[in-house]
């Protein structure tokens, strides 16, 4: 039987057990797993149908009550596109499928069904909630009337929950899946025991020839040429018994001749020649006559000096360049040298004929270019092509070395740019790293032409002006060469047919009298350009050690903040919110404080800032958000209605993936309803991202959370933009607040506030109310709430709950303070 015979056979037979126990256990499975499924899904019908309905209508009550209370103030003032646009963010809720607002007298004053078909086996809620103004603290004050009602139908598919099911699903399954591992087993056993009987059968069949092969091959592999490779036919390797005998053949009738070995030296990619004991070339390759540019007969004779440069060949010895690897270099025809590593190695014969010496010669004209190139790229940068860190301090270090010894002044400054990050965040890298490639040459275009300029790191650059008289006061010349730098700089840049303007700060110290050495020099530049971005950047500032001071406090306060929330160094104090109607308190803002032991109260405006740049402002945003839940529930429990308490909301906060999962994680851990809550975000925070900002705003105002603008008109907000958010509340900066009393142009601003605020249906608060002058111009300009320093310092929960309590007894702790101003502003107020 043949090779080819045996495989099938066998094979075959292999095949065909293998794909029959195969299709068996298949059948048995898909057997069991429709019963397990059909199985399944009566049970998961049933588990559905009984579990999902109560929860269905209990969230059906919860968002109709969410959307009555948003629409209450729309409803009073008989605003209908008011009504639709505070009901949008229930009706993108894929699981609400109408919503019905009737008035007291049955009139639809808004209706709205889900255009979609009801799903088959959809399970569905409604409820019916009325429309209600929120209750006032108002001694005397009646419930208000319900203006409307609201009626919300849900419609929700019932999920299958696997987990409840998973014990009946295995009390069920569980006959048909042993009886199915059991026939499994079975015929995995009987497949198991063929395989065996047809492995054994070939084992049998090939072992006597493959002894065979085994005992040709060994005698083969020591030389043995002469006897023949014994070939059965009948036998199953015989294709490979008369392969063997073909090489055993071609092995005894080769021999290395001259084309052989011309073939192989011409086969490799490097230069060899082969010489004779005294240097006389022999014999080279291809490879050689390629790299030199010469015919074989034109090197033959020749001695192997012939092919090496002049500038190299008094250096070459023979003897010893025979038993090593160098680099040298060698020359062509045309008269280009060619660097090589050169390796030689001699030739032992007992044949005098046969002795000598080869050399192989490989370019290296490659890894030169690249070790010059690696070089050149650690002393200079490879964007800007100009010196790096490294070499600017390696050249720096020499000048100042030079400067010292004859007596000379050396000015180092330091330049950083200006929010250099928005070029990257908007246009992207490349756009960045072309304005640094333009910046480079504008600076070496703005300095003298021996002046030294290095790109340090990022966006940061220096420069020195050495060779400056001692004697004199240099801070002229360099301040002017400053100016003409933050020119420079300051000229529009060209990014993707955008003129965009960009400034920088720049830092400025002298050797020897701020330092005498690169790395105090170099720092103390740096804390003079820090000082320079800190008081608004695109200027320039010379070193005074008092930067330093400054600088190293900055850098302790960021150590010891990220420890503050582990010590319990922060503080929460509250600021009341008050009523100028009535004196009651209906809130207050929550004011963070770090008392640092040792070091008293930070300023926020300190600390916030070094929170933003470290990121910390996310840990100390979400322990705010927790220690002011616990304080609102404890105010709460004791008797207290707290009102509305305002949190300010940074904006990495905001861009946090997560912020709106974890604002609802707190909520629900202390128990606490987000409504009684309320988000204050600057101008600034609210534009950066106007799209992406409305998104989230939206969620949090369905969730339930109130949602102002504070420190209003310090930024550039349009009316049209603000009427994209669902903001209900306007903070009048204090700056405005503050001499408003006085200066006519505060003034205005305050009333163009407050009127714009009431027409846009928005609460209007004015902060950093500090004198009865600034109270009685609020209330003659109909503004209904204040706070600041004339209600008191911030206090903590338990002061703020003593306040509390006195008001829920009858008595507003701040009515004394409007008694005379309101009766002058009663008829204005009414």
């Amino acid at each position: 039987m043949t090779a080819a015979g045996f495989k099938f056979r066998y094979a075959g037979a292999a095949f065909l057990v293998a794909l029959l126990a195969t299709a068996a256990v298949t059948a048995l499975l898909f057997y069991g797993h429709n019963a397990d499924t059909a199985r399944l899904g009566t049970l998961a019908e049933q588990a559905a149908r009984e579990g999902i309905s109560p929860e269905l209508e209990a969230r059906a009550s919860s968002i109709a009550a969410h959307a009555a209370d948003s629409i209450a103030g729309a409803v009073r003032a008989g605003d209908a596109s008011g009504i639709a646009r505070r009901l949008q963010p229930f009706m993108d809720d894929a699981t609400v499928a109408s919503i019905v607002v009737t008035d007291p007298a049955g009139a639809v004053l808004f209706r709205w069904q889900r255009p979609a078909a009801a799903t088959p086996g959809a399970l569905t809620a409604q409820a019916s909630v009325p429309v209600r103004m929120l209750v006032e603290n108002i001694p005397g004050a009646a419930t208000p009337a319900t203006l409307a009602t609201l009626e919300l139908g849900l419609e929700q598919a019932a999920p299958v929950p696997a987990v409840s099911l998973a014990g009946r699903f295995a009390a069920a399954s569980a006959p048909d899946a042993r009886l199915s591992v059991q026939l499994a087993l079975a015929l995995a056993l009987v497949g198991a025991l063929t395989v065996a009987l047809i492995a054994w059968r070939a084992l049998r069949e090939i072992e006597r020839p493959l002894d065979s092969l085994i005992r040709n091959v060994d005698r083969i592999g020591h030389g043995d040429y002469t006897r023949p490779v014994e070939v059965h036919p009948e036998d199953a390797l015989s294709g490979l018994q008369q392969a063997l005998e073909r090489m055993r053949g071609r092995l005894r009738h080769s021999t290395i001749n001259k084309a052989y070995l011309n073939s192989m030296l011409n086969g490799m990619a490097d230069a060899v020649f082969i010489t004779s004991p005294d240097g006389v070339i022999k014999l080279t390759n291809s490879a050689a006559c390629k790299m030199l540019g010469l015919s074989e007969e034109e090197f033959l004779g020749r001695s192997i000096l012939a092919v090496l440069d002049e500038s190299v060949r008094a250096d070459f010895d023979l003897a010893q360049a025979a038993n090593e690897t160098r680099e040298t270099v060698v020359r062509t025809r045309s008269g280009q040298t060619i660097p090589v590593a050169f390796t030689g190695s001699r030739i032992e014969s007992d044949d005098p004929q046969f002795q000598g010496n080869i050399f192989v010669a490989r370019n290296i004209t490659d890894r030169k270019r690249a070790e010059r190139r690696i070089r050149y790229l650690a002393r200079y940068d490879a964007l800007t092509k100009i010196p790096n860190r490294m070499q600017f301090h390696h050249v720096l270090q020499q000048t100042i070395a030079r400067g010292l010894r004859s007596g000379q002044v050396l000015a180092l400054l330091y330049l950083d740019m200006d929010r250099f990050k928005e070029v990257n965040d908007t246009f992207g890298h490349g756009a960045g790293d072309r304005v640094l490639e333009v910046l480079a040459e504008r600076l070496a275009r703005a300095v003298p032409q021996d002046t030294v300029v290095g790109r340090l790191a990022g966006d940061e650059f220096a420069l020195f002006v050495e060779g400056l008289a001692a004697d004199t006061d240099n801070r002229g010349p360099i301040a002017q060469l400053a100016r003409t730098i933050l020119t420079e700089v300051s000229r529009p840049f060209q990014l993707n047919q955008h003129e965009v303007f960009l400034t920088a700060s720049i830092g400025i110290a002298f050797c020897p009298r701020d330092a005498e050495n690169v790395i105090d020099l170099i720092r103390n530049a740096d804390a003079a350009m820090y000082y320079s971005k800190q008081n608004g950047g695109n200027t320039f500032a010379f070193y005074s050690p008092e930067m330093n001071a400054a600088a190293v406090e900055r850098l302790m306060l960021k150590s010891k903040l990220r420890r503050a929330l582990e010590r319990d160094e922060l503080e929460i104090r509250y600021q009341p919110k008050v009523d100028l109607r009535s004196g009651h308190i209906i809130g207050a803002e929550a004011l963070l404080r770090w008392r640092l032991p040792g070091h008293g109260d930070i300023p926020p405006s300190h600390f916030i800032p070094l929170a933003e740049e470290t990121n910390l402002i996310l840990d100390i945003g979400e322990w705010v958000l927790n220690r002011v839940c616990a304080d609102y529930r404890q105010m709460q429990s004791e008797g207290g209605d707290p009102g509305r308490i305002s949190l300010n909301l940074s904006l990495k906060q905001l861009r946090q993936a997560s912020f709106i999962l974890r604002c609802r994680s707190v909520f629900r851990r202390h128990g606490v309803s987000p409504t009684a809550f309320e988000l204050e975000i600057t101008e600034t925070t609210l534009m950066a991202d106007a799209q992406r900002t409305v998104r989230l705003l939206d969620e949090l105002f369905a969730m339930g959370l109130h949602l102002s603008i504070d420190d209003f008109g310090t930024g550039y907000s349009s009316l049209s933009a603000l009427q994209q958010f669902p903001i209900g509340t306007l903070k009048i900066d204090q700056s405005f607040v503050r001499d408003a009393a006085e200066d006519a142009g505060d003034a205005t601003i305050v009333r163009t506030i407050i009127e714009m605020g009431r027409s846009l249906g928005m609460e209007v608060i004015a902060e950093g109310v500090e004198s009865r002058a600034q109270l009685e111009f609020l209330l003659r300009n109909s503004c209904l709430y204040a706070q600041g320093r004339l209600f008191g310092e911030p206090c903590t929960a338990k002061d703020l709950l003593l306040l509390l309590t006195r008001q829920a007894t009858g008595s507003a702790p701040f009515a004394h303070l409007l008694r005379a101003p309101a009766a002058a502003a009663a008829p204005r107020l009414a």
